[in-house]
């Protein structure tokens, strides 16, 4: 017998509903829960401000030591309990995963106020972006808003904008669908012959387990991705673990010290719980061998690593031999029992967390900069965070880009003899594995983003510049954020902080670097002109076509 519905009552109108979702992992929620907890009362002050009640929808678990929804089926536990037509918010200070309350918010029917404190921690930020981008997806109609202390102008009118209106509306001048008519002849040319080339020898994303931590957002259905000339190769984590244990010692051995030789550094310690040590860091140089060969013998063009769930509790984190597998100059790897190099001459480009709109951009990316003569060394970032910096000829607000060591040393300052490796934090990693981490060098980037919205999909295309800061302003952005990753410092061409905010529909974004500024707007253009012609819908953000 069906259980009986209990009838649920609707808060009243001053009384506003509070939900937030964590992670699977119950070291990290635990250890996000203070910054959470200190939000959740700073929000919960703003709301009294204007004269509402902010309650929770779930409680505090005096058992797990955190009040995060931490599953898909809690997260819809707590939803059949939520009144449809309820106002509602979703707050977060800390990475979480969208599938643990995606479900209710599809379906609920009142108002939503997504909301995270601008801080680098956990990071709430990019947890934001990443539920902003599968609500998106999903087609649900939501309102979002973010702030340091949740006192400012900014944030206390948009929040009276959405009690009273149900809707916050932000800034999006800075936006433009491309012109196809205004591209320049030549970027015009090579971009629709690229994806011609692309949709005749078609291209394969060798995908290890899909859906990573959740990311709905990251996920391209099939009937999108193929139109493009792009396919998945369904592939097993565990099959890449099973194939790491036919890599000899001597060859990861050989990979390790190929990274010695070009200068490369490792933060070595004795004990594994806490340390990097040596047999942590040869076995990540097995699955970079094991990725490669797996990729070649599939035929794959990209390929992307899940790691996150499952393959962290048997191996070491993946990270450094993502960050390998991404850049141009790397340790040579050999078909199994012969001399055949795989990949030879260039990156076999790596989507981190099988973010698979990172895939596209980046296998495109490939294309582009290799057709154009640059460096194809490409990678995604987190949208991590940022601040104003002023000093040393700089007075602009400059973003923190980082990911969690996928970045290529071709990014960096000084290379490979500029990159260090760290532990992973223990609470995300349990068995370790290094970091690929650096600075990434001064120079002219474009930035790009792959996204799906209405049923289609889409892409933001921008210009930014990365910028050299003093080495304590680096060390205290590592601090504020995660010290052991990768770090790009960021100035955008044309976005403000709260535009890009508002705009960016994901918690990721792609670089990649050209040697001047003339040849990153030629870039950008040949990329946009081979995304419109894979029938990708192309936004500019921010800049202007070159003459």
């Amino acid at each position: 017998m069906a259980a009986k519905k209990e009838k649920i009552t609707k808060p009243n109108d001053d009384e506003v509903l509070l939900i937030t979702s964590g992670d699977l992992r119950l070291s990290a929620n635990q250890a996000c829960w203070p910054a959470q907890r200190d939000m959740e009362e700073k929000l919960t002050a703003a709301f009294a401000q204007k004269g509402y009640k902010l309650i929770r929808a779930h409680a505090y678990s005096e058992q797990e030591k955190h009040g995060f929804i931490s599953s898909q089926r809690r997260g819809m536990n707590v939803f059949m309990k939520i009144h449809p037509g309820a106002k509602l918010v979703f707050a977060t200070a800390a990475w979480q995963y969208s599938h643990h309350v995606l479900p209710g918010l599809r379906s609920h029917k009142g108002p939503i106020l997504t909301v995270a404190n601008w801080s680098g921690q956990w990071p709430g930020l990019v947890g934001l972006l990443n539920l902003n981008g599968s609500l998106i997806k999903a087609g649900r109609k939501f309102s979002f808003i973010w702030s340091r202390d949740f006192t400012d102008e900014f944030f206390l009118n948009a929040l009276d904008e959405w009690l009273r209106d149900g809707k916050i509306t932000h800034d999006l001048s800075h936006v433009h669908a491309l012109d196809r008519k205004k591209l320049p002849a030549e970027s015009a040319r090579l971009g629709a012959q690229l994806a011609r080339e692309l949709k005749h020898r078609k291209a394969i994303l060798g995908v290890f387990d899909e859906g990573c931590m959740g990311m709905y957002n990251a996920i391209i259905d099939d009937e999108l991705l193929n139109p493009a000339g792009i396919f998945k190769e369904r592939l097993s984590q565990s099959a890449l673990l099973a194939r790491m244990r036919t890599v000899s010692d001597a060859e990861a051995r050989g990979v390790y010290d190929w990274l010695v030789a070009k200068g490369m550094k490792f933060d070595f310690g004795s004990d594994p719980a806490s340390q990097l040590t040596l047999d942590q860091v040869l076995e990540q140089c097995k699955m970079y061998i094991a990725a490669l060969r797996m990729g070649k013998d599939f035929g794959c063009d990209a390929v992307g690593i899940q790691y996150q769930q499952g393959l962290k509790d048997m191996t070491p984190a993946s990270d450094l031999a993502e960050g390998l597998l991404n850049n141009a100059d790397r340790p040579p790897v050999y078909a199994e029992g012969t001399q055949e190099e795989l990949y030879a001459g260039g990156p076999l480009v790596h989507f981190n967390e099988v973010d698979e709109c990172a895939g596209v951009d980046a296998l495109v990316t490939n294309r582009c900069w290799t057709a154009l003569g640059l460096d194809p060394s490409t990678t995604l970032h987190d949208v991590r965070w940022g601040d104003h910096y002023k000093g040393d000829g700089l007075d602009n607000f400059v973003w923190v880009f980082q990911i969690s060591g996928a970045a290529p040393a071709n990014h960096f300052v000084n290379g490979y003899a500029g990159a260090k490796s760290e532990r992973q934090p223990a609470m995300y990693f349990p068995l370790g594995g290094g970091s690929l981490k650096g600075v990434s060098k001064p120079g002219e980037v474009v930035w790009s983003r792959v996204f799906l919205e209405g049923g289609k999909l889409h892409a933001d295309l921008g210009r930014a510049t990365a910028v050299s800061l003093p080495a304590e302003e680096t060390e205290r952005r590592w601090r504020e954020t995660t010290s052991q990753w990768p770090i790009m410092h960021a100035v955008l061409h044309g976005v403000t902080q709260n535009q890009m905010m508002a705009r960016h529909r994901a918690n990721h974004l792609n670089v990649a670097y050209a040697p001047s500024a003339e040849s990153a707007d030629k870039a950008l253009a040949t990329k946009a002109a081979m995304l419109a012609e894979l029938g990708i819908t192309v936004h500019l953000c921010g800049v202007e076509l070159p003459a």
